[in-house]
């Protein structure tokens, strides 16, 4: 297998105008260790994660001619590391004519996802630019890449503090492009992205690739009614906006019995939304309800804005944007993507970037294979009961599955305001910002003594690269669990984190982790002076009581395994078992802060390879720990 580095140098700042931190591995250290595999290279012994219907490929584990990008000891975030924010810690530097990756494909494959970083454009906003794809050595087409998503910048933690504007330090440095190819290559099919000599950025640095046979469109079932039937045509770069609405306005009185989104770029630059004639609140926020819309698949019906939010004007409400769907109840959305246009989050005058679906949700919603990307949250469930109250309802046996969201600037998917009886599963979140998925049981509700966020449940979900916050996060409630989770590449913040900060109703009964497997989770944040365990328990006022672990792997943490965490309260009665932590990079298998206060029991727990210790209570520290192995 060829792994050039022709110059082999050690990058310096200078060599990326003072913006990049990165290592030029030697030749000899090419080959990838097991230290440093993928989640995909390293499945667990349970099963965990979702059934993806394309095959990832790391670059570094392909052939290439490039340099190695790897990450320093402690995965330094946010200054600009292009390693640090890499699937593995790892990627491939493009930067001469005729270098190249090449994947070999193992499945037949029709499209293509190439998560990438290319140069923003001197004065900010994004830059354009092109890979070449070669497929069997033959030209196939040019990869559209751009920077326009990517790149925020600013030394503070707070993502208000950040900003488009160059300057500095910067991160969220990657982006995705996809394309679905004229013609399928079977499985052995090599895939060679190559740097033309008109493809012309600085650099383009290339982390992966995703393979996928996508299937036909779907036909147009008999039931439902056609956008194209009330003016809206497809590819043309027109506002299909008039056409969306009045279908599923139609749909929602009863004249039509489902609405049919054909395949097609359609472009959307107003929310989806059910018009308020009392004109209630300051801004329009009452959702649609008892709506059915139907895609033909992801890959061909692709709703997408090109107004960023926080410049559209005419937005309906400055957080949920001017793109997807507002929801109240009793809708399904199914095969379709949602492509917004935002680039910022809360910085430059408190812009963000919408939200793909939000609202209240109410009973009987069901999402099936949406793509979102490219927004400020992709799925915000809940209203505050003070937003028309009349209208309030939390959402209740919400299903999510198949979903796929990525690139946002905060959250995933948040069930919040007395969310209950939900699932996401067999999804994919990846670059997500806050929390790609989130259990927030705050306060704003109708009556906190019954609406506590509770029995909902995150299953066989694949989570990677989360560039701010967790993987997945519990804010209080009861009967909550996330199981059989795969989760990989945190860059600060922890894989799993159950937490009282945010201020919600109280955790009570019990909250389960298990069959969750994480990989390289973990890190520094908050002016790197907090470092957060792979799975971390953060009793920040109130008490965290009922949790269990169970069943889980821990890979390659950045810091600890499981941390407890300094806080006002306690996490009383903890039960860990059937766990395996291997490899604490720069922490201990199980920590226990100093000011931490509670017990956990240890049953068939194994730790291996911890920098600083297998079972560590600090001094002073007023937690217990038994059966420590």
């Amino acid at each position: 297998m060829k792994r050039t580095h022709p110059r082999r140098r050690l990058l310096t700042g200078a060599s990326l105008a003072g913006l990049v931190a990165a290592t030029l591995v030697p030749l000899s250290a090419a080959a990838e260790p097991a230290a440093h595999a993928s989640a995909a290279s390293a499945a667990p012994a349970a099963r965990a994660g979702a059934d993806l219907p394309y095959v990832e490929l790391e670059a570094e584990a392909a052939e290439f001619d490039g340099t190695l990008l790897e990450t320093d000891a402690k995965r330094t975030f946010g200054h600009t590391n292009f390693a640090t924010e890499s699937s593995g810690r790892r990627s491939v530097r493009l930067d001469g004519t005729g270098q190249f990756v090449e994947f070999t494909s193992t499945a037949a494959a029709n499209s293509i996802v190439v998560r990438n970083s290319v140069p923003d454009a001197p004065g900010g906003g994004g830059a354009d630019t092109t890979l070449s794809l070669y497929v069997n050595d033959e030209f196939v087409q040019k990869i559209d890449l751009s920077s326009k998503h990517s790149w925020l910048y600013g030394s503070s933690d707070d993502p208000e503090g950040l900003t488009n504007t160059p300057g500095g330090d910067a991160r969220r440095l990657f982006d995705e492009s996809h394309a679905l190819l004229a013609e399928s290559y079977p499985a052995g099919s090599t895939f060679r992205l190559q740097r033309d000599a008109d493809d012309d950025a600085a650099y383009q640095i290339v982390d992966l690739v995703d393979l996928e046979q996508v299937a036909p469109p779907a036909e147009k079932p008999a039931e439902c009614t056609s956008i194209t039937e009330y003016g809206a045509v497809p590819d043309d770069g027109e506002d299909d906006t008039e056409a969306l609405q009045q279908a599923v306005t139609d749909d929602q009185n009863g004249a039509i019995d489902c609405v049919w989104i054909p395949p097609g770029q359609w472009r959307q630059e107003q929310k989806i939304l059910t018009d308020d004639p009392q004109d209630r609140g300051e801004f329009n926020q009452v959702g649609i309800r008892d709506v059915t819309v139907r895609g033909a698949g992801m890959w061909h019906s692709q709703l997408y804005s090109l107004t960023p939010p926080h410049e559209a004007g005419g937005i309906n409400h400055p957080h949920e944007g001017n793109f997807g769907f507002d929801i109240d109840g009793d809708t399904q959305i199914s095969d379709l993507a949602i492509f917004g246009s935002g680039t910022i989050r809360g910085g430059d005058g408190g812009a963000e970037g919408g939200v793909g679906l939000n609202g209240r949700f109410g009973e009987n919603t069901k999402i099936s294979r949406v793509w979102i990307e490219h927004a400020n949250v992709g799925v915000w469930v809940g209203r505050d009961h003070s937003n028309i109250p009349e209208l309030w309802g939390p959402g209740d046996g919400l299903e999510f599955t198949g979903m796929r969201v990525r690139n946002t600037y905060a959250d995933g998917i948040n069930f919040t305001n007395g969310t209950r009886n939900s699932r996401v599963t067999d999804s994919s979140f990846r670059t997500t910002g806050d929390d790609a998925l989130a259990v927030w049981a705050n306060r704003y509700v109708k009556d906190p003594a019954v609406d506590v966020g509770h029995d909902n449940t995150f299953s066989g979900n694949t989570v990677q690269l989360p560039w701010r916050a967790n993987g997945i996060a519990i804010y209080g409630g009861y009967g909550n669990k996330a199981e059989d989770n795969l989760i990989s590449d945190t860059m600060n913040y922890p894989g799993i984190m159950l937490a009282t900060d945010h201020d919600p109703l109280p955790f009570s009964g019990e909250t389960v982790l298990s069959g969750n497997a994480l990989y390289r989770c973990g890190g520094a944040f908050w002016g790197e002076a907090q470092e957060f365990g792979a799975i971390t328990l953060f009793a920040a006022g109130q008490d965290i009581p009922g949790v269990t672990v169970k069943d889980t792997e821990i890979h390659d943490s950045t810091y600890d395994g499981i941390q407890f965490k300094s806080g006002g309260g306690a996490v009383p009665d903890a039960s860990i078992s059937g766990v395996t932590i291997d490899r604490s990079n720069n922490g201990a298998g199980i920590l226990a802060h100093g000011g931490a206060r509670g017990s956990a029991t240890l049953t068939d727990v194994t730790i291996t390879d911890s920098a600083k210790g297998d079972v560590v209570v600090e001094p002073g520290s007023q937690f217990q720990i038994t059966g420590a192995p």
